[in-house]
C-alpha cells in the first residue's frame, strides 16, 4: 500500500461536537478513511499547517519508540490541535512534552509513586471510595448522572489523595481542567485557566514547606531539586490527567457495555474477566481521539516514505487500536479478547506514567458498578447523550442512568 498524498480536512482529525456520525465509539470517519487509504496520510491542521497522520499499529509503535521523533513541543513545527493547546505548552511544558534527558530526570521523580506494587496496595482504599460514592448515589434515588456522581469524583478523590490536594477544591481544578482540555478554548481562556491553576498549585507547594505530609507534592518539595513553580507545573499535569482520563474511560466504558448487553452479561457471569475486559475497553474506546504528537528531528524513512526533519506527525492511537492485522474484528467489543498489545497508554519512554493506577481504578469502577447495580440502564435515549467531541479527552459530558 502506498502513502497517500492527499490532504485530509481539519475536521477529519476529531469527532465533531455532539454525537458523532456512525458509531461514536469508533475513530472519526476521516481517520478511518485515512487508515484505509494508506499507513501515512498528510493532513491539514486548524492553523493551516500540515502534518502526517500515522494510523497503523506497527507504524505508531515505531514512531513513539524512536527518539528521532521528538516529543519536544517547543520545536518549530510541532503539531498542535488548537490555539489553546499551543498555549498550554507555552514556555512551561510538562515532562511529557520534553525529550530525554530532561524528560527522564523529571519522570524518575514520580516513578515510585506509580509502581504496580504501590498502586495495588491502594486497592482497598479505592474500593472504599467507590462503594461510598455508590452508596450516596443510590441512597433514596433510582436515577443519577453517572459522570458527576461516580465517574468523575472517584479518580478526583484518588489523585487528590496522592498529590495532597484538598478535595474540597475539586470544583476549582475541574473547571480549569475543562478549559485546558477544550478544543474550542481561546488562547486567552487557556492562559487565564492555566495561570490560576499554577498559582493554586504554587501556593500548595509553599504550604507544604510549612506543613509537610506524605503526598507527592510534599515529597517533591522535600527533594529540594525543583522550584515551587516547577512543582506546580508537574502537579498540573498529574492533577488534570489523573482525573480527566479515568473519569471519561469509566463513563464511556459503562455506556459501551450497556450498548453491548451480551458483553455485559458475560462480565456479570464471569467476574474473573474484569482485568482483561478493562484492557479491551481501553483498546476499543481509546479516549485520545486526536493523536499523540511528534516531530521529526532528522530525515527518517517510515515505510515507503521519508519523513523530513521538522515535519510533524500525529500518531492516531485510536486507529492503531483497531488495526485488523493485530486485532481481528477490532471494531467489535469482545471482553474475552487478549488486548494487551493496545497502545491506549502510548508506547516507548513516554507511555503513560499513571497506567497502573488507571487500571486499578477502572477495574474497581467497572466491577463495582456491574455487581452492585444489576438493573443499570440508560435514563435517556441513547441519541441524547452528549459526547465530548469538543475535548482533547473523549468521553461523554453526562451519562444519565437508572437502576
Amino acid at each position: 500500500m502506498t502513502t497517500a498524498e492527499r490532504t485530509a480536512p481539519p475536521d477529519a482529525l476529531s469527532v465533531p461536537a455532539g454525537r458523532a456520525p456512525g458509531c461514536p465509539f469508533d475513530p472519526a470517519p476521516g481517520i478511518t478513511e485515512a487508515a484505509r487509504t494508506a499507513p501515512l496520510t498528510k493532513a491539514t491542521l486548524w492553523d493551516g499547517s500540515s502534518c502526517w497522520l500515522v494510523t497503523g499499529h506497527q507504524d505508531v509503535r515505531t514512531v513513539l519508540g524512536d527518539p528521532r521523533f521528538s516529543a519536544d513541543a517547543l520545536r518549530p513545527g510541532f503539531p498542535f490541535l488548537s490555539a489553546g493547546g499551543r498555549e498550554v505548552v507555552g514556555s512551561r511544558p510538562t515532562f511529557i512534552r520534553m525529550d530525554d534527558p530532561q524528560h527522564a530526570r523529571l519522570r524518575r521523580m514520580l516513578t515510585a509513586d506509580f509502581m504496580v506494587k504501590k498502586v495495588e496496595a491502594m486497592r482497598p482504599e479505592v474500593q472504599r471510595l467507590a462503594d461510598g460514592l455508590l452508596d450516596r448515589m443510590t441512597s433514596g434515588r433510582t436515577s443519577a448522572d453517572l459522570v458527576t456522581e461516580f465517574a468523575l469524583p472517584l479518580p478526583s478523590l484518588v489523585i487528590c489523595l496522592l498529590l495532597g490536594v484538598p478535595y474540597e477544591d475539586h470544583a476549582f481544578f475541574q473547571e480549569r481542567s475543562g478549559i485546558l482540555l477544550s478544543l474550542r478554548s481561546t488562547s486567552a481562556e487557556v492562559r487565564a485557566a492555566q495561570d490560576e491553576l499554577l498559582a493554586y498549585l504554587t501556593g500548595l507547594a509553599r504550604a507544604k514547606r510549612e506543613k509537610p505530609d506524605d503526598a507527592i507534592v510534599s515529597r517533591l518539595v522535600a527533594r529540594g531539586e525543583l522550584s515551587d513553580e516547577e512543582i506546580a507545573t508537574m502537579g498540573r499535569l498529574l492533577l488534570v490527567a489523573g482525573h480527566e482520563t479515568t473519569a471519561n474511560m469509566t463513563a464511556l466504558s459503562t455506556l459501551a457495555l450497556l450498548r453491548t448487553p451480551d458483553q455485559l452479561a458475560r462480565l456479570r457471569a464471569e467476574p474473573a474477566l474484569i482485568k482483561g475486559a478493562v484492557e479491551e475497553l481501553l483498546r476499543y474506546l481509546t479516549i485520545v481521539h486526536n493523536g499523540v504528537p511528534r516531530i521529526a528531528t532528522e530525515d527518517v524513512v517510515l515505510g515507503d516514505r521519508t519523513i523530513r526533519a521538522g515535519e510533524g506527525l500525529l500518531c492516531m492511537i485510536n486507529s492503531a487500536n483497531r488495526d485488523a492485522e493485530v486485532f481481528p474484528d477490532g471494531d467489535a467489543l469482545d471482553v474475552t479478547r487478549d488486548a494487551r498489545r493496545h497502545v491506549a497508554f502510548g508506547f516507548g519512554v513516554h507511555q503513560c506514567l499513571g497506567q497502573p493506577l488507571a487500571r486499578v481504578e477502572l477495574q474497581i469502577a467497572v466491577e463495582t458498578l456491574i455487581r452492585r447495580l444489576p438493573d443499570l440502564r440508560l435514563a435517556v435515549p441513547y441519541e441524547e447523550i452528549p459526547f465530548r467531541g469538543d475535548m482533547a479527552i473523549y468521553g461523554v459530558h453526562s451519562l444519565p442512568v437508572a437502576w
